[in-house]
């Protein structure tokens, strides 16, 4: 069967072949440990699982939602005062999403012709260049590089390629990179984006995963965002919801029109007990945050201490659940070290080439699993003597 052109840089071979050999290693009885796969592993708060049993059981709940509940735009607009202090309009302002994916496959296709410029961070998170693709963007990849604390550099950023640009797309907690941005950040995003007239998507995903005391703030949160672009947030991290399949657009009232008239010819609308653990997970108890937060925290100070005692020094990620490991030197590749790793421990982790052409020289490895697993993966490592 012949596919369509577009479905060509959508293929990703690492992944087929690091999945293949994972079964492999497997069904040779060879013990293997998953970092590759940001899912969550900590559930929902029980009250939320509550309400989406109780919900289950309605038999009206399974009708078309076709919209978002006022209940859920009513839940998320709250949510956003009380953390960031941004005030959004519920009826205009805010639009649910079937998971922060679905948002970032679809936002291009609204707003995108062909041939339409996009800007997109390298590395990135890959449905960040994958949705514009689609759309058959032109994408113009903004390096994240170690020494600029991996934020784009706008001053960098080619002008003839900025006057070209529609739409910009950065996240910060980054995934993979694990950078945080600072205030100043921001208002110079705002700011180049009024220069050039581009519309602007923030990734927040990952705002309440952050370490050490830090607390991030939301792009909305500065004046003249709401102007220029929207961004996107998820239950996925924050409350363990991952498979459920919920996030939110907010801002740029044109922006979620247009969000919302496309997608009002793909979807019916989330499933209203989806909705309903949605609201509850929003307006509920917030002890769950917290303990998933210091969860990651325990885990990101064992794994990367525990890899500083074998010999790999791995800088300590501020945020996100992932830890972005530049990989040795005497590797010519991310894949080379990926594989290699892999057959010699067990331990699969994410070539950060799969990230983009700047991600070469890292891997990705998600804190997805407990502490007795990351105790035995490094264990493994140990013994693989990669590292002595």
């Amino acid at each position: 069967m012949q596919l369509a052109d577009r479905m060509t840089p959508l293929a990703s071979a690492i992944f087929a072949e690091l999945t293949q050999r994972k079964r492999e290693l497997q069904a040779a009885g060879r013990p293997v440990f998953d970092f590759s796969v940001g899912s969550p592993d900590r559930a929902p708060a029980l009250h939320v699982r509550r309400a989406l049993a109780e919900a289950a059981l309605d038999p009206a709940s399974y009708r078309y939602a076709i919209k978002d509940e006022p209940e859920l735009l009513a839940a998320a607009a709250a949510w956003y005062r009380r953390r960031f202090a941004v005030e959004l309009d519920p009826a205009t302002e805010i639009i649910s999403l079937l998971g922060s994916q679905d948002g970032l496959a679809h936002l291009a296709l609204a707003l995108i012709n062909p041939g339409d410029t996009v800007l997109v961070p390298d590395p990135g998170y890959p449905v960040f260049s994958e949705g514009p693709l689609l759309a058959e963007a032109r994408l113009v990849r903004l390096p994240l590089l170690p020494e600029n604390d991996y934020l784009v550099d706008f001053a960098a950023i080619d002008p003839e390629e900025a006057r070209r640009a529609k739409l910009m797309i950065v996240s910060y907690p980054n995934n993979p990179t694990t950078a945080l941005a600072p205030p100043a950040f921001y208002r110079d995003l705002i700011a180049f984006a009024k220069e050039y007239d581009i519309l602007v998507l923030h990734d927040n995903a990952y705002c309440e995963l952050t370490f050490d005391g830090r607390r991030t703030e939301s792009f909305l949160s500065y004046p003249g965002a709401k102007e220029v672009g929207i961004e996107f947030n998820s239950l996925s991290k924050t409350y363990g919801l991952a498979g459920a399949r919920i996030g939110f657009a907010l801002g740029n009232r044109d922006m979620i029109a247009a969000l919302a008239a496309l997608k009002a010819h793909v979807d019916y609308g989330m499933f209203i007990p989806i909705q309903r653990a949605a609201c509850a997970a929003l307006n509920g108890p917030q002890d769950e945050v917290a303990a998933t937060r210091a969860a990651y925290e325990r885990r990101r100070d064992l794994l990367v201490e525990g890899l500083a005692a074998l010999g790999w020094a791995v800088p300590k990620p501020p945020g996100t659940m992932f830890v972005w490991a530049p990989i040795p030197e005497r590797f010519s590749s991310s894949r080379e070290f990926t594989l290699e790793l892999m057959e010699k421990s067990g331990v699969i982790v994410v070539p950060g080439a799969a990230f983009g052409p700047a991600g070469d020289r890292h891997v990705r490895l998600a804190l997805v699993q407990p502490e007795d697993t990351i105790r035995d993966a490094l264990t493994s490592l140990k013994a693989s003597r990669l590292f002595s």
